[in-house]
């Protein structure tokens, strides 16, 4: 069974930093042939994009609200993924969630995304 475990959300003040991290397990193929994503859903919004890794190791990608503050890196012989958070606004606060595709793109839509992990709560007060 492939998992996709979340952990390292949290509450934090604005301005405020977090890091999130993501362990893949029971994946088919070597973990370091995926793309790993990162989205977020506030309640009632859409998921939306939020930073993506290709598994070729090329740069990273980022949706423009967190380009700048959010850094996006793979440790491909721990299987895990980081999102470190810096700079945290209330408008970050939603669930995270962790994504894994084997198309060999870095994509910022949920449909070319394979495997999700459950999510982990990050709230950033005012």
């Amino acid at each position: 069974q492939v998992q996709l475990v979340e952990s390292g959300g949290g509450l934090v003040q604005a301005g405020g930093s977090l890091r999130l991290s993501c362990a893949a397990s029971g994946l088919p193929y070597r973990f370091s042939t995926y793309t790993m994503g990162w989205f977020r859903q506030a309640p009632g919004k859409e998921r939306t994009f939020v930073a993506a890794i290709s598994w070729s190791g090329g740069t990273p990608s980022y949706a423009g609200s967190v380009k700048g503050r959010f850094t996006l890196s793979r440790d491909n012989a721990k299987n895990t993924v980081y999102l470190q958070m810096n700079s945290l606004k209330p408008e970050d606060t939603a669930v995270y969630y962790c994504a894994a595709n084997q198309r060999g793109v870095v994509a910022g839509t949920t449909n070319m995304y394979d495997y999700w992990g459950q999510g982990t709560q990050v709230t950033v007060s005012s």
